[in-house]
């Protein structure tokens, strides 16, 4: 049986946030962002999704070409 491709993406953190909520923070720490323009990877999911919304004005998002 063929294995399931998993859909992911990539999250970049372009703006600083210093100043922000903490809660803010905390979800931009939560995605594994610690400096400006880092970027990681998470495999989709509707919980990603919604902190992705949170920060969205912090971040740029775009899929993986895995």
């Amino acid at each position: 049986m063929a294995k399931a491709k998993t859909k992911k993406v990539k999250v970049t953190l372009t703006s600083s946030p210093i100043g922000e909520k903490p809660k803010t923070r905390a979800t931009v720490e939560g995605l594994g962002l610690r400096r400006i323009r880092q970027t990681v990877e998470h495999v989709d999911s509707p919980t990603l999704r919604g902190m992705i919304a949170k920060v969205a004005h912090l971040i740029e998002v775009e899929d993986s070409d895995e």
